[in-house]
């Protein structure tokens, strides 16, 4: 298990995080998604169109990685209690999570730096993978992380 509520001054450059996997996606999580975000695209929710996609299936919402891979941070308990703010993303999607896939988050330390008001920014390069190693996302996020003495 990583380290809990690491402080900005704790990371360092190669830094590697992994989660564990989460629990297979499922038709109902991808309908739940669909409507708390009122994302309701017939890909995600209507198996009979999805079937005549290049897909030939329904998939979940690329937004639905991204906030599995935020859940996935929390439970590894890195910044638990340390993260001030999410600075921003620079994302790629490739690859479709399918029914049944179970999605894993790893994240490695690029760059730190100091900001003057205490902690600092972690530039993280980060990914979304599944079960096969096959990565789905990938990209960059950016964090605003407690000093010690904060």
């Amino acid at each position: 298990m990583p380290p809990k509520n690491i402080v900005f001054e704790d990371f360092n450059v190669g830094d590697v995080f992994e989660s564990p996997s989460t629990d297979p996606m499922t038709a109902e999580k991808i309908r739940a998604f669909a409507e708390l975000t009122g994302d309701k695209n017939r890909l995600h929710i209507d198996e009979e169109y999805a079937k005549k996609t290049p897909f030939g299936q329904r998939i979940a919402h690329g937004l639905f990685g991204v906030s599995l891979a935020a859940g996935l941070m929390h439970d590894m308990g890195i910044v638990e209690e340390t993260v001030m703010a999410f600075r921003g993303l620079e994302w790629t999607f490739k690859n479709p999570a399918l029914i049944g896939d179970t999605l894993s988050f790893r994240m490695e330390v690029k760059s730190t730096k100091a900001v003057r008001t205490g902690g600092g920014l972690v530039v993280f390069a980060s990914k979304i993978s599944k079960q096969d190693g096959k990565t789905l996302q990938s990209g960059i996020w950016k964090l605003i992380i407690k000093g010690r003495d904060q």
